[in-house]
């Protein structure tokens, strides 16, 4: 087996690695379930060298992303579903037919993007789609709505919102699309008042609890109403964010690279004293941590 730039030679490789008996032990174990969790790093990585202008990088990360497409096709293929080319036809028929000012017929090229063809496309795919899903065999169907975990797909405004984005991504989609119908605020000043109701909700719930204290040694009855007023509080905070046109998770990726930033200040300095953190006051650290904030603001001489 050579390496080649044809998407038939990662094919063979992945039908080579689930084949029984001479394929790899690891690769025949795996199901679905147990891909999905790589399938979503593999996504990650590709943002983070995005983010990081790794093209040399990129380029592996978009690999080992195409890989799981491959690992998906080749499971469902053995499961006689759908095989590689099915996605891809899948894929370039969606293409083709979101854009119709593109491959549409002369009219409708002429016409361009009309006001609300998104919208009607997505939705005829879903009419669709619904049909494939009645055709499958019982064996087939996907999970009804009661097998499913919190926060369930179903029917709705709500229901193409992917269970599997990030929490505060997902957030701010559900919000956008309750929006689409009317259900919001209609500018960012009661946004904030239900911040600070969330966050007096929260300040309230946690008040009795030992921040010293691990979750297992408050009662399962206070973990769960600290749990809830937090998750409304972040709730809350996506909001602000798509109130103020500012992408979250943008915006705390940003904030931990800050703080890792500072925090590794903290650790160079210190090892100039031959200290650590853990042989450091809270106090030592804080003004470290005050000089790397200065730092930053100070212009680069050069």
């Amino acid at each position: 087996m050579t390496p080649s730039k044809d998407i038939a030679r990662l094919l063979e490789i992945m039908a080579a690695l689930r084949t029984p008996v001479t394929g790899c032990p690891w690769d025949l174990e795996q199901t679905f379930e147990t891909i999905a969790p790589y399938t979503i790093e593999e996504a990650y990585e590709v943002a983070d060298a995005i983010a990081r202008r790794d093209l040399p990088d990129l380029k592996d990360e978009l690999g080992d992303l195409l890989l799981q497409v491959a690992y998906h096709a080749r499971m469902a293929e053995e499961q006689s579903a759908f095989a590689f080319g099915d996605v891809v036809e899948a894929i370039t028929a969606k293409m083709i037919r979101r854009h119709p000012h593109v491959f549409g017929t002369e009219e409708e090229r002429a016409a361009g993007a009309a006001p609300g063809f998104w919208t009607r496309i997505k939705a005829e795919e879903r009419d669709a789609k619904a049909k494939e899903r009645a055709a499958l065999p019982a064996s087939r169907e996907p999970r009804s709505a009661e097998a499913l975990p919190t926060g369930r797909r179903g029917e709705g405004q709500l229901a193409d919102v992917s269970l599997g984005l990030p929490a505060l991504m997902r957030a701010v989609k559900l919000q956008d699309k309750a929006a689409k119908v009317g259900f919001d605020w209609p500018s960012l000043a009661p946004v904030f008042d239900k911040m600070h109701e969330e966050m007096a909700e929260l300040e309230e719930v946690a008040g009795p609890a030992d921040p010293r204290a691990s979750a297992p040694d408050r009662s399962p009855a206070l973990t769960a109403k600290i749990e809830e007023e937090l998750g409304d509080l972040l709730f809350v905070m996506a909001n602000v964010a798509r109130h103020l046109k500012i992408d979250p998770e943008a915006a705390l990726r940003a904030a931990n690279d800050k703080f890792t930033r500072r925090f590794r200040h903290i650790e160079q300095r210190l090892a100039e004293q031959s200290r650590t953190p853990e042989s450091s006051t809270l106090a030592e650290m804080d003004a470290l941590w005050d000089e790397a904030k200065a730092l930053e603001r100070t212009p680069d001489p050069s």
